[in-house]
């Protein structure tokens, strides 16, 4: 007799039943072929099939190879075991052998196999359900007859005597199939709707995936930016320790020779006074009164030339008392460079890219040509023919479309050389900031000339900062042919700076801004043999 496990592993996973016809797949696995034909027809739609077993996948439909062996054993198993054959819901008309049920006839009360339910196919009166399904499931619980009706005043399944003399007799009702379409075609809608809404919700997971991505992106740039900023910093500070201590070194050597020298001055000075002291204690020891009155004065004793050296003495006691042995004014210009340096990592710091500058056109005066782009201005000697506005300057400058109210901001100008005198000079030009209420016509209106702008400006190789006709000179020269404009308009701060390396600032000045602000570039040299001055402003 087998074995419980024996018949065990000749059971069908889909039907429970032994095997008919047993199929094997690539994998290994046995199925009846009525059952793997179900399953691989039902996944017919997805494009991809698999095993019900293992769920190995297979791009294309498996072949479908007979299993002689496993059902030579089956066969062996039923002819010595009978009784085991009714295992699982059988088909109720195959009465020689028994033959698992595909499908249950409500209306015959009949279990099906493949064979039987081609012809109940045929017939609309027969309702097919799962062969596992209970037929008490599907009666009336009072009437035990066959659920046919939908009520739809009490949402419930009936059967026909519920109907005609039951507790639902006078009640709107629909057969259970017109009933299950229109529940069908509700849940199609929802599913419609479940369908836009996952849809509505994919979009949503994607846009925020790209925003984290960008976040990230930013983040990192950041990160990597301030990293380089640092790193720069630090290699500036190393670069001005070692500046100043080789500074400090170096006086350190220089005073140290110094003192040397004039130590070894005074110890020679000082043996030479203790001989002449000896000589004289000698010459007061003597009796002899014409020994002592023949011998030079006392007074003579003295070199005046040596007494002159005394003035060495005195600058280094008056050093040494002063304390100003170590020039600090060297170490302390050195380390203003740190101020510079990190003013301009600060200013690197706020505002990462420059403000887009346009200029407008219908404020340029009639001698300034202004580039197709918008970003140069040129004086020229060729009158432009623009018409007269009230906007428009009377002398040689332009505003930006722009204008700033709030936030940090900077612009950088590059300057071109002229040629004047046979000299090559960064010609007379002016850049800042005004207000959009300076005068355009009148003597006051360059900027300034009033107490409505403030600027850097050149004139004759002279750089000075102007506003309100006050005039602060720069002490040094401007040897960078770009210089960056920066606005804190919170702050009431309008800074200049010399792009050199390491970046020079020039100047602050400090207001509290009452109007909007814009850039302005001014132009002017009628010295030059070439053009005027030309300033651009870099994207």
């Amino acid at each position: 007799m087998a074995s419980a496990g024996l018949r065990d592993d000749l059971l069908c996973i889909n039907c429970l039943c032994y095997y008919t016809d047993p199929i094997m797949l690539r994998c290994g696995h046995n199925f009846c072929r009525v059952c793997i034909d179900r399953v691989l027809d039902t996944q017919d739609g997805s494009g991809v099939y698999s095993c019900p077993e293992c769920r190995e996948k297979f791009q294309e439909r498996p072949a479908l190879m007979r299993n002689f062996a496993l059902r030579n054993i089956v066969k062996n198993l039923l002819f010595t075991q009978p009784a085991q054959t009714k295992i699982g819901i059988c088909c109720t008309y195959c009465v020689d052998s028994p033959v698992p049920a595909v499908r249950f006839c409500l209306h015959c009360k009949a279990s099906l196999c493949e064979k039987h339910l081609r012809s109940h196919r045929k017939s609309p009166q027969h309702v097919l359900s799962d062969p596992s399904t209970s037929l008490e499931k599907r009666k009336c619980s009072v009437h035990k007859k066959i659920l046919e009706y939908y009520c739809t005043e009490d949402t419930a399944c009936i059967c026909a005597s519920c109907r005609s003399a039951g507790e639902h007799r006078g009640h709107r009702v629909e057969s259970v199939d017109e009933a299950s379409e229109k529940k069908k075609k509700k849940l199609r809608n929802v599913i419609q709707k479940l369908t836009t809404n996952r849809d509505d919700t994919e979009e949503r997971v994607r846009r925020l995936q790209d925003w984290r991505r960008k976040a990230q992106e930013k983040t990192a740039g950041e990160a990597k930016r301030v990293t380089a900023l640092c790193t720069d910093m630090r290699r500036r500070l190393d670069d001005l320790e070692k500046k100043v201590l080789s500074e400090i070194s170096r006086q350190e050597k220089e005073e140290s020779l110094s003192l040397s020298a004039l130590i070894k001055k005074l110890e020679i000075k000082k043996k030479e006074l203790s001989r002449k002291m000896r000589h004289i204690e000698e010459l007061c020891n003597m009796t002899d009164p014409l020994t002592i009155l023949q011998e030079p004065d006392t007074g003579d004793l003295c070199d005046p030339e040596e007494e002159g050296g005394d003035e060495d003495i005195w600058r280094y006691d008056k050093q040494l008392h002063d304390g100003d042995d170590l020039d600090v004014a060297v170490i302390s210009h050195t380390l203003h460079t740190l101020c510079e340096v990190i003013t301009g990592i600060r200013c690197g710091i706020y505002v990462t890219h420059p403000a887009d500058i346009l200029l407008d056109i219908n404020t340029a005066a009639n001698y300034v040509l202004i580039s197709d782009n918008l970003k140069t201005a040129t004086w020229t000697t060729d009158y432009q023919r623009r018409p007269e506005t009230a906007e428009r300057f009377q002398y040689d400058q332009v505003i930006s479309t722009r204008r700033f109210t709030s936030g940090r901001h900077y612009w950088d100008v590059e300057i071109s050389r002229s040629q004047s005198r046979g000299y090559l000079t960064f010609g007379n030009w002016r850049v800042g900031i005004c207000y959009p209420s300076m005068e355009r016509k009148r003597d006051q209106s360059d900027i300034g000339d009033n107490n409505k702008s403030w600027c850097l400006r050149n004139c004759e190789s002279q750089y000075a900062v102007m506003h309100d006709r006050k005039l602060i000179r720069l002490h040094h020269k401007i040897s960078s042919d770009r210089v960056r404009i920066c606005l804190d308009y919170e702050a009431g701060q309008l800074s200049f700076y010399e792009l050199c390396d390491p970046i020079r600032h020039l100047h602050t000045f400090t207001a509290a801004f009452s109007e909007p602000l814009h850039a302005v570039l001014y132009v002017y040299d009628r010295n030059t043999s070439q053009g005027g001055s030309r300033l651009r402003i870099c994207s």
